[in-house]
């Protein structure tokens, strides 16, 4: 019985953290655009290739085989 008097507080300051934790959320606009980021992976963006620094006389074609998924 006795440690249900420590419990109760522990659960308290876990609640009330739980509510700052919340607001703050809330009050830097975490909660603006709810779309927008579950939308954003699915799309790339349109970033150009990178440029190999290499010459092209240096260069190796390599191939790769047509069945990837077998």
């Amino acid at each position: 019985m006795s440690s249900i008097y420590v419990l109760i507080p522990i659960a308290m300051i876990f609640v009330a953290v739980a509510i700052m934790v919340f607001f703050w959320a809330v009050k830097s606009n975490q909660y603006d655009d709810l779309d927008r980021e579950g939308t954003n992976i699915l799309f790339d963006e349109d970033l150009p290739a990178p440029q190999s620094k290499a010459s092209p006389k240096n260069k190796q074609k390599t191939t790769q085989p047509d069945n990837l998924n077998d």
